[in-house]
């Protein structure tokens, strides 16, 4: 079945176009700005020091190639299942559906990494809520409560969503604010800086601002519900890295102007604003760092079941996961399903080991999609609404960086990601035997 780039409406797909640019934008910025940047500026000061702000500027020009790369390629495109859908029409059925795997992979794993830390930014108030039975509870509170938000309309979902970005933004603009102005007042707490700092460090902590400032690319899954898809992605995409790098950037600053460039807690943010604003101030990050991983959720659940529902829409998994409510016009079975995922990999996995799992998927569809601008020039050249300069520059420079970034990887969860792999090789030979069977082109 061929791939339409035809803008879809709701008769066909059964969902509603309700997400217009600015809340393309949020759903996005929301997808980036998780729970990381209230934890990872630490280990990113340890390895640089004060120019540890200077890798968070060069990781937003890495990742910044890589959405120019989305960008473009979006633009072709008003469909739902974003880089799967891309993937299948630059190359086929086969990496379409390795793309597909790898991408649900990493974008299940982020979101349950984040509502780990969920757990444990609640333990400020309530150190109870570490222990198996408490913890199991509010996991399942956090990602049922998520889940029936997505489920009762994508109105409601963006209106959700445009809240949690604003209320995880604001409590980060107070601490970049309020440790902007101690700077300004007091002399800084530097340790010495290293004079040679290995090219090991730089790419470490470049993986690790990319992994901050990743995750964007579950805003382009739900295009069938976009009003104008085509014309907003792009807009969406640049806001986003601008408004990401941006904070990113500032509060790698504070960071390690405060807490100098050996700071050690896993709470960063939280001990910036108790130098800067006391011990309400720490509550203030607590706060927000729990709203940025509910608004994340959120975001995510907003994005990610539009991939297995574009995915049954292909007839390459059952009808059950493009099955639409009729009340609330939203793929009800693909929500509870990817809901499903996230709480069981949330309750068995560690933050770490989700974590490794994401960077390493993602890193592997990147690589596509930047391959796919130059693969959708020859097949479609007149159907972009974006086209990047260049030539071919935008997209090598995106595989060059996803390649360089691959070298620091921790491997250690390998045999899981063999076995995404295997089974998406296998899920591809199922739907070739069963079309050829059906006397069906594949």
């Amino acid at each position: 079945m061929p791939v339409s780039t035809a803008r879809s409406g709701v008769a066909e797909s059964g969902l509603v176009r309700a997400i217009g640019r600015w809340s393309l934008a949020a759903l996005a910025i929301n997808s980036v700005i998780g729970s990381g940047v209230f934890g990872l500026p630490a280990f990113v000061a340890n390895l640089l020091g004060r120019y540890s702000t200077l890798a968070a500027l060069i990781a937003a020009v890495a990742i910044g190639i890589i959405m120019a790369c989305f960008a473009e390629v979006s633009s072709r495109f008003s469909e739902a299942g974003g880089p799967y859908l891309y993937a299948r029409a630059a190359f086929g059925r086969l990496i379409g559906i390795l793309v597909g795997w790898f991408f649900y992979l990493a974008l299940t794993t982020a979101p349950a990494a984040n509502a780990n830390l969920f757990v444990i930014y609640l333990a400020e108030f309530w150190p109870a809520v570490k222990q198996p039975w408490p913890r199991i509870l509010i996991l399942t509170l956090l990602v049922g409560l998520t889940a029936l938000i997505n489920l009762l309309g994508v109105r409601q979902s963006t209106v959700a969503n445009n809240v949690f970005t604003v209320a995880k933004i604001l409590p980060l603009l107070v601490v970049i604010i309020a440790g902007g102005v101690m700077i300004a007042f007091r002399p800084a707490a530097i340790l010495p800086q290293a004079l040679h700092i290995g090219a090991s460090s730089w790419l470490k902590a470049t993986v690790l601002m990319v992994f901050l400032l990743g995750g964007f690319e579950s805003a382009l899954a739900p295009m069938s519900e976009a009003k104008n898809p085509r014309r907003d992605a792009a807009f969406a995409l640049f806001a986003t890295l601008i408004v990401s790098a941006a904070i990113y950037a500032l509060i790698q600053w504070v960071v390690v102007e405060l807490l100098g460039s050996s700071a050690t807690s896993d709470r960063p943010l939280a001990e910036v604003a108790r130098l800067s604003l006391g011990n309400r101030g720490a509550s203030l990050v607590a706060i927000g760092a729990m709203l940025s991983v509910w608004g994340y959720l959120g975001a995510k659940l907003l994005g990610m079941p539009r991939l297995t529902f574009a995915l049954a829409q292909q007839h390459e998994l059952p009808s059950i996961f493009c099955a639409v409510s009729r009340r609330f016009q939203t793929p009800w079975f693909s929500i509870v399903f990817y809901a499903a995922v996230i709480w069981i990999l949330a309750i068995i996995g560690s933050f770490a080991w989700n974590v490794t799992l994401s960077v390493i998927a993602r890193l592997f569809y990147y690589g596509v999609i930047c391959a796919a601008v130059i693969a959708l020039r020859h097949s479609q050249a007149e159907a972009a609404k974006f086209r990047l300069p260049g030539g071919a520059l935008f997209p090598v420079l995106g595989i060059g960086v996803c390649i360089m970034l691959a070298t620091q990887v921790d491997l250690s969860q390998s045999r899981i990601v063999a076995a995404t792999l295997a089974t998406a090789i296998l899920h591809w030979a199922w739907i070739r035997h069963r079309s050829h069977a059906g006397g069906q082109r594949s």
